[in-house]
């Protein structure tokens, strides 16, 4: 995985880059989701596998197919993917740059698992503590686990709280153990 991210991480900061001088950060991003669903379709992922398909004939079919979605930087991106045999590196590449986005924004993401759904004054009170803790901006992804039990658990960034149930009773487990 990070063997990954260390070939995406070139390409996510070049587009960064140029996002910021074209102060265009929201516009890539969105361009990277476009790309993203583009390579995702069946048809497409299977045309990218194909090994018989030619470099030049798999670029030119994918700036073809995604003509209205995508801009002509995004074109030249497909083409330099394509041609660096890096397509598959697309998911790692929005990653990065969403991280070097957030970053430069002064916002953080933060996934908040809880076995039940979060109301949103519980949101507002978890992202204003993080935002306290944190000094960024925080967005609150909330996802639903039920073998959480109870209680949450929080990651953001490098940050990690386990706040759950299920925590406590391995912290619990593993104390009894020693």
């Amino acid at each position: 995985m990070a063997e990954l991210v260390t070939l995406a991480r070139p390409y996510a900061q070049a587009i960064f880059k140029l996002a910021m001088e074209k102060k265009q950060l929201p516009a890539w991003s969105k361009t990277l989701v476009n790309l993203l669903e583009l390579v995702s379709e069946k048809s497409i992922a299977a045309l990218i596998k194909d090994v018989t398909v030619s470099k030049q004939d798999l670029s030119d079919v994918l700036v073809e197919v995604s003509a209205k979605a995508i801009n002509t930087q995004g074109k030249n991106l497909l083409r330099v993917l394509v041609e660096n045999g890096r397509l598959t590196l697309l998911a790692e590449i929005a990653a990065v740059y969403e991280l070097l986005r957030a970053e430069e924004e002064g916002a953080v993401e933060a996934d908040v698992i809880t076995a039940f759904p979060l109301t949103e004054a519980m949101e507002k009170k978890i992202a204003s503590a993080l935002k306290a803790r944190l000094g960024k901006k925080v967005k609150i992804n909330a996802v639903i686990d039920k073998s959480v039990i109870g209680g949450a658990i929080i990651r953001a960034g490098d940050l990690v709280i386990d706040g759950s149930a299920s925590g406590k009773l391995d912290k619990l487990s593993y104390a009894t153990r020693i």
